[in-house]
């Protein structure tokens, strides 16, 4: 009796799977008047919205409304998007990005970084430290390509990107590796941090700011108090309920819109466990409105007060975590071995605390960001700041946004008190002048 080919059929089944498994993606410019409508329809799959999210934040795209539904076996997901400027997306390059991007995601993996070794590390935040870690790094001949670091309540999470200066390689040397990590693990211990400081070296790419929501989350920094003024921190205001005629628990964010905000709290929702079955995202001008309905990956509902509590203070962690506080500064100067340690000793002889840095290097250059404070949490004096602009190069390191107390007394100008304010307006145009953000201050 003749045996029959299955090949052919495991084939045709193969194909059917991928096809029902790969989202379908349409994207529409023509039925919003100021947004790109983007949708994806797929079976469904607990990680998917994360992921879209995840590709829409990566390209710099503005979330402006959503809404998510996930019921039975199938994910529909819209959102509103923009650019950066609030325009819709004409761009042809970005459209055919998002297509290719959104349609694999089932597939695709965290993209490799070759030639550089990845370095983690939390730890207690003090002022200088960074200036420590980047001065022993530079001492063992590592050349910094890429860093973020975050910090809040007083912690710090630190992924560094790294190459051995000498080969241009990354570092595998086991002797090496272990040099490093125990000079880092002495300098983030401090005199007060022998238990939570923690430095390792990752082998496994996980999305960068993923996987820093990971390392804070897992270093508890949602339940610490802050040991320097932040006063200036952005909270927003989280709820938690129970909606016991579905078996759902509601979560309710309100609070200030920006880049990124989405990302943050669905990757804290996903990281804690827990399943997004609709959501509804909405913004007006500088305001966001977010509602979740969410179960346990067990599919039961938040089931006490505790629980509620510990969401609630995660999510605002998460969203606080990215919320810049200080003066940003920017630098754009040729790359050299130590060029960062340099500038960080600078910050930390001006007694200047960096709460938030990315750093990236390019064909040779590097261009890093810095969100700086004083010591005390508070905004650092400009005279200080155009000090070090001056040590560093005027034309390299540039200011490009204000503390709030500053642009609060240009508000303020003209009010109660107006004689002073006029003053102080007055002194802040002159230092703004001085620091090239302006062009007179007369």
């Amino acid at each position: 009796m003749m045996q029959m080919d299955r090949r052919p059929f495991l084939e045709e089944y193969e194909k059917l799977v991928v096809r029902m498994n790969t989202p379908r993606v349409m994207i529409d410019n023509a039925g919003c008047v100021d947004a790109t409508r983007i949708m994806i329809d797929s079976a469904r799959n607990d990680g998917i919205l994360l992921e879209a999210v995840q590709v829409l934040t990566d390209l710099n795209l503005s979330i402006k409304k959503g809404y998510v539904s996930s019921d039975g076996r199938w994910n529909m997901d819209v959102f509103h998007v923009t650019n950066l400027d609030g325009n819709k997306l004409t761009d042809e390059s970005i459209i055919n990005c998002i297509q290719q991007s959104l349609g694999t995601i089932h597939r695709t993996k965290s993209k490799s970084i070759d030639g550089m070794t990845a370095l983690e590390l939390t730890g207690t935040d003090r002022v200088g430290l960074l200036s420590e870690v980047f001065a022993v790094l530079s001492d063992l001949n590592c050349d910094i390509i890429e860093s973020k670091v975050w910090t809040h309540n007083g912690r710090i999470a630190a992924i560094i990107h790294l190459k051995d200066c000498d080969s241009g390689s990354s570092i595998e040397e086991p002797q090496k590796i272990n040099r490093i990590e125990a000079r880092l693990r002495n300098v983030l211990k401090g005199d007060n941090d022998i238990r939570s400081a923690k430095t390792s070296f990752s082998i496994a790419v996980t999305h960068t700011e993923r996987r820093l929501h990971q390392m804070m989350f897992a270093d508890r920094d949602y339940d610490r108090t802050p040991i320097i003024n932040t006063s200036g921190r952005y909270s927003p205001m989280v709820t938690v309920q129970n909606c016991s005629e579905k078996e759902y628990s509601v979560v309710n964010i309100q609070g200030k819109d920006r880049p990124k905000l989405l990302f943050d709290v669905v990757c804290t929702l996903t990281d804690m466990q827990y399943v997004v079955f609709h959501a509804t995202i909405n913004t007006r001008e500088d305001d966001a409105y977010l509602e979740f309905f969410i179960r346990h990956i067990d599919g039961s509902p938040i089931s006490s007060e505790a629980e509620k509590q510990r969401v609630i203070m995660c999510l605002r962690s998460a969203i606080e975590r990215r919320a810049p506080e200080g003066v940003r500064l920017e630098l754009c100067k040729t790359d050299k071995p130590g060029l960062l340690a340099e500038v960080m000793r600078t910050f930390r002889e001006n007694a200047i605390n960096v709460t938030q840095c990315e750093i990236s290097t390019t064909m040779g250059v590097a261009n890093n960001i810095f969100y700086v404070t004083d010591g005390s949490g508070n905004s650092v004096d400009l005279k200080v700041i155009d000090f070090v602009r001056e040590r560093i190069g005027l034309s390299c390191l540039r200011v490009k946004e204000l503390p709030l107390m500053l642009k609060k007394i240009e508000r303020d100008e003209g009010g109660i008190g107006g004689a002073v304010l006029v003053s102080l307006g007055s002194l802040l145009r002159r230092n703004l002048y001085n620091l090239g953000l302006i062009k007179s201050y007369s």
